[in-house]
């Protein structure tokens, strides 16, 4: 059974840092390309960051320069740094394992002062 536990979230003041984790279990980890995806109330969930399975990242033009995703392939974990963080930063914070179904259950972020 696959399983993708993100951890790290919480409130956290405009400029601001935090880091999150996106342990994965049941899966061969290290060959797939793993996203973070994010989502605030009522707006559509939207595509962050992606790392493949060599380390090669790509993001969203909105994190650019204030995120950085990377990863452990011998922890099974991928991480997602956050910096410089912002109230429209806010949302709800998923990991995704690209081109299958399996999702994280989410951990919130939240930047206000």
């Amino acid at each position: 059974q696959v399983q993708l536990v993100e951890s790290g979230g919480g409130l956290v003041q405009p400029g601001g840092s935090l880091r999150l984790s996106c342990a994965a279990s049941g899966i061969i980890f290290s060959i797939n390309v793993i996203e973070w995806y994010r989502q605030a109330p009522g707006k559509q969930r939207e595509l962050v960051a992606d790392i493949s399975a060599w380390g090669t990242a790509n993001y969203a033009d909105s994190v650019k320069d204030r995120f950085a995703i990377s990863r452990d392939n011998a922890k099974n974990t991928v991480y997602l740094q956050m910096n410089s963080l912002d109230p429209e930063d806010t949302a709800v914070y998923y990991c995704h394992v690209k081109r299958t179904n399996y999702w994280g259950q989410g951990t919130q972020v939240t930047v206000s002062s």
